[in-house]
Order: structure tokens, then C-alpha cells, then sequence
């Protein structure tokens, strides 16, 4: 996906995409096995088209539900309204089940959205002085994990007693002298010009045409896997041996090189593939 920040969204829309099957006749397409997988953002058309056109000659038809939130995906999937789901990182989807008690896993994993600091006032870190502020993320998710990336350039020191998600509150020393300044994510890029640096998301960057090759430090979490963007499918669907082949030929698929190139031309280094060695689906 090009990951949006995790918003609770009033607005639930569902667009179904029709199936698309190029030279085949009607009752080639009715002899297809039906998947549905849920995505959120209309870019995740094109990001599984390729997946979606390949999968007609493995005798898949795989429909495409676009969601206008971060929250009815999961619903719908637990429910049986989809049988997968791509648009969540695994710290999300824990706690969509810890709050639910949905019984859906993950099956498989996607990309991962790198954050990075920009600045339109300095060059390098080593140029932060007492007084800088930095504008991270307000959420929870991404705004620990703005400040481990801070901490990882040496801007300030964290409590090692802190969780995996730490807050200011666990800011033990700023050896700079660094104001934290806490920001809803999708403002943090048109608030560049009024604070020394701040930490973006890289579908925002994207969004106001920030270059990550300019970044002046540039994430170091991108191997923890909580921060992986995944594939879930209800845990009932697991035990059955047709439907877990069906979805290792969907991800499969998906794990292409076709889809790797997608995301190079698009996004460069802000989307990058994870887990695409990894079969995490159970075997008979």
C-alpha cells in the first residue's frame, strides 16, 4: 500500500473492482476460484494489478475491495465479507485484535514505510543547536518510532526502561537541546518551514514531492518487524488445505519482480519489499 498514517475514519465505503480477463470468454472466468483481498488507498490498484492479472492463468480471480478507512478492513475480513486483507503494519493489527478479539494472523508480508528527517533549515545533524525543535508524528505507533529513529542519531537519549512504543515522557537527555514538538503526521511536511527538522512518513513525503536522497538522517528501524506492512487471512481459513494453497499462490504472486519494479519506479527508497523470503502460511 502507500501507506496512509492509521486514521479511525467515520466514512466506510467499499469499492469493488470488477475482474478484468484479458481475451477470456465468460466461461473461462466462471471456471476462476473467487479470492477477495481488501487494500486501502487506490494506488494499491496498480500495485496489485500485475498480481491480479497473473493470478487468471493460475485459475484465480482475485477481486480487489478498495476501503476508504483503516478500521473496516480488519472488520470485514474477521466478519467473511474478504478472505485477505493488505494495508496494515503488525503493531496495528495487534491491536485491532487485542481491542476486537479478531481471529485473523498474518500471512504474509508486503513493504515497509522507512521515516525520515527532513529539514529546509540545515544539512546535517551535527547542526542542531539548543532551541532546534523537531516535529514528529502525534500517534502512538509513529511517534515511537520517530523518536527511536532520534535516538538512533544520537538527538536524544531514551529510557532503556521504555516500551516498544516509547513518548516524550521517556526522553531521559537531549544532548543537543532539542524541542520535541508533536504534530499530526500529515501536517508535519507544510510545517518544514516553521521548525528546525521534522520526521516523515514516506507517503507523505511522497505526497509533497520531498526526495529521500535529501533526508538529513534516514530510519534505522526498517528490521523490526512490527513496523512491517502485512497480509492477513482469518485463522479459520488456515486449517483448510485448499484455501492456505490458494493464498501461497496469491502471495506468490505478489512477491514478483514485477511488483518490486512497481514500487522502484514509483516510490524509490521510501516503499521497500520485506519478508518476501518468508512462507508463513502452515503447510499439510
Amino acid at each position: 500500500m502507500k501507506a496512509r498514517k492509521i486514521i479511525a475514519c467515520a466514512l466506510i465505503a467499499l469499492i469493488a473492482v470488477s475482474s478484468l480477463f484479458a481475451g477470456g470468454s465468460k466461461e473461462q472466468a466462471a471456471e476462476l476460484k473467487k479470492v477477495t483481498i481488501g487494500v486501502v488507498g487506490s494506488n494499491s490498484l496498480d500495485t496489485w494489478g500485475p498480481t491480479k492479472e497473473r493470478l487468471v492463468e493460475k485459475g484465480i480471480d482475485l477481486e480487489i475491495i478498495v476501503f476508504s478507512d483503516y478500521v473496516t478492513p480488519n472488520n470485514a475480513l474477521n466478519n467473511g465479507e474478504i478472505d485477505l486483507n493488505a494495508f496494515q503494519h503488525q503493531i496495528f493489527l495487534d491491536n485491532e485484535i487485542a481491542n476486537y478479539g479478531y481471529q485473523i494472523q498474518t500471512v504474509g508480508y508486503t513493504i515497509i514505510i522507512p521515516l525520515a528527517l527532513f529539514s529546509q533549515k540545515i544539512t546535517d545533524i551535527s547542526q542542531f543547536k539548543p532551541g532546534d525543535t523537531i516535529a514528529i508524528p502525534n500517534d502512538t505507533t509513529n511517534g515511537g518510532r520517530a523518536l527511536k529513529v532520534l535516538a538512533s542519531a544520537g538527538l536524544i537519549v531514551l529510557d532503556p526502561n521504555a516500551g516498544f512504543s516509547p513518548t516524550v515522557d521517556d526522553i531521559i537527555e537531549s544532548p543537543y537541546g532539542i524541542e520535541i514538538i508533536e504534530l499530526a503526521a500529515n501536517t508535519i511536511c507544510s510545517a518544514l518551514p516553521d521548525v528546525t527538522a521534522g520526521l516523515v512518513n514516506g507517503s507523505y513525503a511522497l505526497d509533497f514531492d520531498l526526495d529521500i536522497n535529501d533526508a538529513i538522517f534516514k530510519d534505522t528501524s526498517l528490521d523490526e518487524r512490527q513496523y512491517w506492512n502485512l497480509i492477513a487471512a482469518r485463522t479459520a481459513d488456515l486449517s483448510d488445505p485448499e484455501k492456505v494453497e490458494t493464498y501461497r499462490t496469491i502471495i506468490d504472486e505478489y512477491h514478483s519482480d514485477e511488483t518490486l519494479e512497481y514500487y522502484k519506479q514509483q516510490y524509490g527508497d521510501f516503499f521497500l519489499n520485506v519478508g518476501w523470503d518468508e512462507d508463513l502460511l502452515p503447510t499439510f
